[in-house]
């Protein structure tokens, strides 16, 4: 490490001011705080610091979505195998996924950092750290067919649309993955409907097998007609989808990760989880159709609930800040999103809307839990006072 640090020291005053390389000051700034962090301390006022900068914190995010990425690497090779009837070795569908995922991520990374790069030395602020998280959720949320340019556009739009408009990282109001998803959806809708999710590139003497199908548990449903999966193969994720959210043991295993470092909301996830089961319960109250009479339990364990829950309503920047608006906001995700996936047959996962639509509440659900809070202490210390002169 110590080495490491002379090197930086070393090279460093030929970005400073006065330097030949000046104007990429902010972009040698961003590597070096991702190597290590800096010996910076306050001068006015009380401050502690530790060594858990934002960018360590993201870090451990992007640890958190490890395993869901492994399995829908492999998922990917998975599912292509199993539509051309062919039996493989583990390592050749792990080998197949690999290839066209990391490609998918590489182009996420390479198009968003550089948008970050060049608005923070334009404006010569601090790079934000943000978006190492979203340029690995926004390859999890898309199918593996989706066209690299196509990942490219989405996440300029995420990136100046949805966050550098707002002033960067922290002042943004919406998701910028889902943004990203949501934009390709409603600008591209044939590249993310219908039978997409299954990469079935074939070479020279292959064909699919009779009867393939990849269309998701939700679209089946929604449809009314084909083979639902297993409740098995539904949790474990061996079924088609974006390429993290299939898997609801590798998300809750992401999840333990989040809550154990404190990163991740429990209130928030837990009750979103509350949230789409009771509004299951009551819809099967009802059950008019096939959809509204499904178990409450299968919508969290279908399409990207659990991924959502865990990793895209926790945003600290776009989600509810105070405890109790918490609480609210995630309930009303899961509510929000089973409503949305059993009444709006034409758009069967919810999940992305609902998530979007309480990122534009969410400040005003704070708003009034804090006004609460106000009138709460004022009518307690009006019953002292009145307690005090009696």
């Amino acid at each position: 490490m110590k080495a490491l640090i002379n090197l930086v020291e070393k090279v460093k005053p030929n970005f400073e001011k006065g330097g030949r390389f000046e104007k990429f000051y902010r972009t040698f700034e961003a590597f070096e705080t991702f190597l290590y962090v800096k010996g910076d301390v306050t001068h006015n006022g009380s401050h502690i610091r530790d060594a858990m900068d934002m960018k360590r914190t993201m870090i451990h995010v992007i640890i958190a979505l490890i395993p869901p990425l492994l399995f829908g690497i492999w998922n990917v090779g998975f599912q292509h195998y199993k539509a051309l009837g062919l039996e493989v070795q583990f390592l050749d569908q792990v080998l197949f996924g690999a290839i066209k995922v990391i490609p998918i991520i590489v182009v996420s990374y390479a198009v968003g950092l550089g948008i970050e790069f060049a608005f923070a030395n334009a404006r010569n602020h601090e790079v934000n750290e943000g978006f190492l998280v979203s340029a690995m959720l926004i390859p999890l949320v898309l199918p593996v067919t989706t066209p690299l340019w196509m990942v490219a556009v989405a996440t300029a739009f995420a990136v100046v649309i949805g966050k550098e408009v707002f002033g960067g990282t922290g002042m943004n109001i919406l998701n910028p993955a889902l943004l990203a998803r949501a934009f390709l959806f409603f600008a591209y809708p044939s590249y993310l409907s219908g039978e997409i999710w299954i990469d079935t590139t074939l070479q020279e003497g292959q064909q699919l097998i009779d009867g393939f199908s990849g269309a998701t548990s939700l679209a089946i449903m929604a449809a009314g007609e084909g083979t639902m999966p297993s409740d098995f193969d539904l949790f474990f994720g061996f079924i088609p989808g974006s390429i993290g959210e299939t898997s609801t043991l590798a998300i809750l295993l992401g999840a333990f990760v989040l809550i154990a470092t404190g990163i991740g909301s429990l209130r928030i996830m837990t009750s979103v989880f509350i949230g789409g089961f009771a509004m299951g319960l009551l819809l099967n109250i009802f059950a008019v159709n096939d959809f509204m009479a499904m178990p409450a339990y299968r919508h969290l364990i279908m399409g990207g609930f659990a991924f959502g829950a865990v990793y895209m309503a926790t945003d600290p920047v776009s989600a509810s800040q105070t405890g109790t608006g918490k609480y609210i906001y995630g309930f009303l995700i899961g509510v929000l999103t089973v409503l949305i996936r059993v009444l709006n047959p034409a758009y069967p996962e919810g999940m992305m809307l609902a998530i979007l639509f309480m990122n534009v509440f969410a400040p005003l659900i704070d708003h009034y839990v804090v006004q609460a809070n106000i009138r709460k202490r004022l009518t307690r210390m009006k019953k002292v006072r009145l307690q005090t002169q009696a």
